[in-house]
């Protein structure tokens, strides 16, 4: 977790679970460049590929998308979780689990994270029980500065990965916006 006091960022150690692998996304800058044309490219891409995870969304859910647009697509339901600033939700597809959070929709910003289901991948190759050398090798600019390892999103520079990892491997993976206002 990332908190900044005087300007000064810091570090607090905190055994966090699924809700705030979200926060990790916003505890980086996008360090990609990437033009609009690009951007589309690799939004179409994507949703051809069918199971990618990124770089706009995941399972006809795309970040960005306001609750009423999100829920037009019929791929999502509540969760009971009610936050101050977002709400809980899960794709009907890949059912979170109990007292779980599939994706975070912000009243502010619309879908804010999504957390990846198992069996899913980056575009670059990463998915949950990728090892962290295999994650270090497809984003070289990871940062590993905080509590868990995030990266900017080749083709969104507007999006964060963030990946919790036990023991080598990573358990949980979330993609979100990197100004995502739904975790600390």
């Amino acid at each position: 977790m990332n908190t900044f006091c005087n300007g000064i960022r810091k570090h607090t150690v905190v055994r966090l679970g699924r809700p705030a692998a979200a926060a990790a996304l916003a505890a980086g800058l996008a360090l990609t460049g990437v033009t609009a044309a690009n951007a589309a490219s690799a939004a179409t891409a994507t949703a051809t590929a069918g199971g990618t995870f990124g770089p706009f969304g995941y399972g006809g859910v795309q970040l960005g998308m306001t609750l009423k647009q999100a829920e037009a697509t019929n791929k999502i339901v509540k969760t009971p979780y009610r936050g101050y600033t977002c709400s809980g939700w899960a794709l009907k597809a890949h059912p979170p689990g109990r007292d779980s959070v599939g994706l975070y929709i912000s009243k502010k910003l619309g879908v804010a994270a999504i957390f990846a289901p198992k069996g899913v991948k980056t575009p670059e190759g990463i998915g949950i029980g990728s090892t962290m050398k295999q994650v270090r090798k497809a984003y070289p600019q990871l940062d590993t500065t905080g509590n868990y390892p995030v990266a900017a999103v080749p083709g969104n520079p507007k999006a964060m990965f963030a990946f919790l990892s036990n023991h080598g491997k990573v358990y949980e993976m979330s993609l979100g916006l990197v100004n995502q206002d739904c975790t600390n």
